[in-house]
C-alpha cells in the first residue's frame, strides 16, 4: 500500500483510477488504514462499515466508467444512506430505523462510482458550530466548526478526499475555514435536499467539503440538478462544460470587497489574510473595489428568527415527546421558535427580501462579477470557549461565526470558502467568494485563482499534530 495516497486530491485519485494506475480497492484500503490511525484522535465518524467499503471497492475494480469511480466519500449524518440509521447527532433520534433508500445527493454520488465510506458527526440536528466530540485536525483542542464538523475533520485529516454537508447559516463554510478546506454552498435549489433532515427548509443548502477547488467543482458537477421529488430544486440550464476551463484568464474581472458590518470586527490575522489575498488578485489583473451593504446589518436577526420558527415547526413532535433527549442549546432554540409569533417570522422573511434585493442591486450597479469577504472573522474556537475577544469588544462564538456566512443563505447565493494561507500561529485563513444566483462557475473560477496565487494549503498530518511533531 502506498503511504502517500491519503494526501491525493479527488481529481488526482480519479485520474489514477481511470488510467488503471490505482485500484479502487487499494485506495479504499488506504483510506481505511488512515481511518484506523486518525479516527481515535478526531472522532469524525459515527459509522464506518469496513467490510462494505471494501466490497464496494472491489466491485469498482471491475468497472470501467464513472467520474468518481472508486472514490471514497463521507456523508454527513443528516443524509439518508440505505441500510444505515440517520441519527443527526441527537439522542432524540438514536432509535431511528435504517433508511430504506439513499438521499438524492448520496444516490448521485453512487451513480458515478463513488463509495460511501461512512457517516460523519454533526452538531445536533445540524444546528450549531461546535460538533462535539469531533476534534479539529489542525489543533485537537479546538472545534472543527459546525454543523458539518465531522465532514470537515474527515477531509482535513486525509481519511477521504471529499464529503457532503449542509449549510443553513454557514455549516459548510465554517468547518471549511476552521479546517483549511474548500467549502461550496451552491445556489439555493441547485442540489436536491430529498432524504436530508431539514433544519430550516427555506435556508438549507446541500454542498461539499474538499481539499481543492477542482475537487469541489467535480463533486458539484455530479450533485447539481433538478429533482421532481424536491419542489425546492429549480430547473436551470445544464452546467457549463468544462466547469473550470484549463486555461481561464481572470484578468479584467471585477470583485467587490464587503466592508463594515457584519464582516467587522475580525481578528488581525484574518484581516491580514484577506488583505494579502486581495493584493495577489490585483497582481493578476483583477479589479478590486470596496463596497458596503447596510441592509446586511439585520441579517443575524432575520437568520435566527427564520431558523427558530422553521426548525421548531419541523421538530415540534420531538420537542413535545423527547425534549429531555435534546441538548440544551438546540432545545432552547426550538422552544423559542414555538413561541415566535407569525408576525415576527413574516417580518424576518421581509427583511430577507430586502437583503436579496440589496445584493442584486449591488452586483448590477457596481458591475461586479463576484464578492469577497472573510469566511469567518476568527480562528477555530476552543471547546470551552463561549466568546471571542475582539478589539471592539466581546461577542458570542455562534454570533461571530454566523454573521459573516448567514447573509448568503438568506440571499440564496453561491458561496465558496477557500483557504488563503496559514497564520503565524499556525491556523488556516479563509475567504469566501460569492457570485450571482446560479453562477457557481464564476465563484469557482475566482476561488481557483485564489488557490493558484496562494498555493494549495496542505492538510495537517493529524498523527504528527497529536504527537506534537
Amino acid at each position: 500500500m502506498r503511504n502517500e495516497l491519503w494526501a491525493l486530491s479527488m481529481v488526482d485519485a480519479a485520474a489514477l483510477i481511470a488510467a488503471r494506475d490505482l485500484k479502487p480497492s487499494e485506495y479504499a484500503a488506504s483510506a481505511l488504514a488512515r481511518f484506523e490511525a486518525a479516527e481515535p484522535l478526531i472522532h469524525a465518524f459515527v459509522s464506518v462499515d469496513a467490510e462494505t467499503v471494501m466490497h464496494e471497492a472491489r466491485l469498482q475494480d471491475e468497472k470501467r466508467s464513472g467520474v468518481l469511480r472508486g472514490i471514497p466519500v463521507a456523508i454527513k449524518d443528516i443524509f439518508d444512506v440505505a441500510g444505515t440509521p440517520t441519527g443527526c447527532g441527537s439522542r432524540a433520534m438514536a432509535s431511528s430505523p435504517p433508511a430504506a433508500v439513499d438521499a438524492a445527493a448520496v444516490a448521485h454520488l453512487r451513480s458515478t462510482g463513488a463509495i460511501v465510506f461512512g457517516k460523519t458527526a454533526t452538531h445536533e440536528l445540524a444546528c450549531g458550530v461546535y460538533t462535539p466530540p469531533t476534534r479539529n485536525p489542525w489543533d485537537l483542542e479546538r472545534s472543527p466548526g459546525g454543523s458539518s464538523g465531522g465532514s470537515g475533520a474527515a477531509v482535513a485529516a486525509g481519511i477521504v478526499p471529499g464529503a457532503i454537508g449542509s449549510d443553513t447559516g454557514g455549516s459548510i463554510r465554517i468547518p471549511a475555514s476552521h479546517c483549511g478546506l474548500v467549502g461550496l454552498k451552491p445556489t439555493y435549489g441547485r442540489i436536491s435536499r430529498r432524504g436530508a433532515l431539514a433544519l430550516s427548509w427555506s435556508l438549507d443548502h446541500v454542498g461539499t467539503l474538499t481539499r481543492t477547488v477542482e475537487d469541489a467543482a467535480l463533486m458539484f458537477s455530479v450533485l447539481a440538478g433538478p429533482d421532481p421529488t424536491d419542489r425546492t430544486t429549480l430547473e436551470r440550464p445544464y452546467l457549463p462544460e468544462p466547469l473550470l476551463p484549463a486555461k481561464d484568464p481572470v484578468r479584467g474581472l471585477r470583485i467587490g470587497i464587503l466592508d463594515g458590518a457584519p464582516f467587522s470586527p475580525m481578528e488581525p490575522d484574518v484581516k491580514n489574510g484577506l488583505t494579502a489575498c486581495l493584493k495577489r488578485l490585483q497582481q493578476e489583473g483583477i479589479e478590486v473595489v470596496e463596497v458596503k451593504v447596510p441592509e446586511l446589518q439585520t441579517c443575524l436577526a432575520a437568520e435566527f428568527a427564520i431558523v427558530a420558527a422553521e426548525a421548531a415547526s419541523y421538530h415540534e413532535s420531538r420537542i413535545q415527546h423527547s425534549a429531555d433527549l435534546i441538548g440544551a442549546d438546540v432545545r432552547g432554540l426550538l422552544e423559542t421558535g414555538l413561541l415566535l409569533p407569525a408576525s415576527l417570522y413574516l417580518r424576518a422573511q421581509k427583511t430577507r427580501s430586502v437583503i436579496q434585493r440589496a445584493l442584486k442591486t449591488l452586483f448590477a450597479s457596481q458591475r461586479l462579477n463576484a464578492l469577497v469577504a472573510p469566511t469567518v472573522p476568527a480562528r477555530a474556537q476552543k471547546w470551552d470557549q463561549l466568546d471571542y475577544e475582539f478589539a471592539e469588544g466581546t461577542e458570542p462564538v455562534i454570533q461571530a461565526l454566523v454573521r459573516t456566512t448567514a447573509p448568503f443563505n438568506l440571499a440564496g447565493l453561491p458561496a465558496v470558502a477557500v483557504p488563503v494561507g496559514v497564520s503565524g500561529s499556525g491556523f488556516p485563513l479563509s475567504v469566501q467568494v460569492v457570485a450571482r444566483p446560479f453562477d457557481e462557475q464564476t465563484a469557482l473560477r475566482m476561488a481557483l485563482a485564489i488557490q493558484r496565487t496562494t498555493g494549495r494549503i496542505e492538510s495537517p498530518n493529524v498523527l504528527q499534530t497529536a504527537s506534537g511533531n
